[in-house]
């Protein structure tokens, strides 16, 4: 039975690096009957279409249970076509959002930062998609702006429980929190589930930190161990813009987005670059493309946990070969290399392919 796959494509230097990092997917490379289906969310066919393009994207990643996404455009205006993230989210259900900063052989981190620190945050309500809007003379000292914001307890509940289960993977502290303390009522309830979720995993350790003294601990030694830090919609946001560049690069790691079922097993998984299209880079061959490649390993990470166990020693191979190029010295200008975005590419399909090989020789 093929793995089906729904690629959802997008702008700029996004799409170039997707296509790039679809070469790791190739069937013949991987000897995996893989089927990719590819919707084009390109800003320009999302305007022509009235997001109906995504919203069939999403009723295709839906049913497949896998996806990749390329970085796309959001458009600033408020009559525009918004992002496409926020539909994505909503219509398959995705609680949670991961993005791992993990150490890149070579990559010299930041503040001393060793351990792999994976920031698990809300995908859904908070300060995204909240209702927004002004009171007084437009432009005047007394003009008002007010946002009403959410959080529901079911997706406080799967952000806690979901940071617990990674923290037993990874072997890994479970650390930071939101500011509970100014609002117990709101950010409270997130606080709430994550001390329930130390209750139902007490082998877990469990440091819960205000938000400010986790951006403070992270800079100054709490990452002397793994950490799995969960969060809301926009602390997690700002959090993990902070942590991957610890490691040296926004485009070191991957982004997840997770949907599941009553019992927290994943449904839907949607694999991305966590970086935006990058359109001064377009064209120019120079990007860094191992967030989009570490991508594609996800996804078959998760074609694994589905069933498909074929899978699981291509997702390793992606993986590990990624890690090896970047070990090798072949890295683009941003990790300080002079690697181009397809060399890189060409050196770890060349490392996959050998692995591959190796392993089915000494099966």
């Amino acid at each position: 039975m093929p793995v089906k796959i729904t690629v959802l494509e997008g702008d700029e230097t996004g799409q170039e690096l997707l296509e790039q990092a679809l070469r790791v997917l190739d069937p013949e490379l991987l000897e995996l009957p893989i089927e990719l289906e590819r919707f084009d969310l390109s800003l320009e066919r999302r305007q022509a279409t009235e997001n109906e393009v995504v919203r069939a994207a999403a009723k295709a990643l839906r049913a497949s249970g896998l996806g990749i996404k390329a970085p796309t455009i959001t458009p600033e205006g408020a009559d525009d076509v918004g992002s496409p993230n926020r539909i994505l989210r909503e219509e398959v259900d995705g609680k949670v959002i991961v993005r791992t900063g993990r150490r890149l052989p070579g990559v010299t981190p930041v503040a001393g930062v060793h351990h792999p620190i994976a920031v698990v945050r809300m995908a859904v309500e908070d300060a995204y998609g909240a209702e927004q809007w002004r009171e007084g003379p437009e432009g005047g000292a007394d003009e008002v702006a007010y946002r009403r914001e959410k959080v529901t307890r079911s997706t406080c509940r799967a952000v806690a429980e979901y940071a617990f289960r990674t923290a037993e993977r990874m072997h890994a502290r479970v650390y930071g929190g939101p500011k509970w303390t100014v609002s117990p009522v709101y950010e409270g309830m997130l606080k709430e589930e994550m001390d329930a979720a130390a209750r139902r995993h007490p082998d877990v350790p469990y440091q819960p930190v205000l938000i400010d003294a986790t951006y403070a601990g992270l800079i100054t030694g709490a990452g002397d161990a793994p950490l799995v830090i969960p969060a809301l919609n926009r602390d997690g946001d700002c959090l993990s813009d902070l942590v991957l560049p610890m490691f040296g690069s926004i485009a070191g790691a991957e982004s997840l987005l997770l949907a599941f079922d009553a019992d927290y097993a994943t449904t839907v998984a949607m694999a991305e670059a966590p970086h935006g299209t990058a359109p001064a880079l377009q064209g120019k061959d120079i990007a860094n493309p191992m967030a989009m490649i570490l991508a594609c390993a996800a996804v078959l990470h998760h074609a694994a946990e589905r069933g498909h166990d074929e899978v699981q020693a291509a997702s390793r191979a992606i993986y590990e070969g990624t890690l090896e190029t970047s070990a090798a010295g072949v890295r683009t200008p941003d990790l300080g290399g002079h690697a181009s975005t397809s060399e890189f590419t060409s050196e770890v399909i060349g490392r996959v392919r050998t692995k591959l090989e190796v392993w089915s020789s000494l099966a």
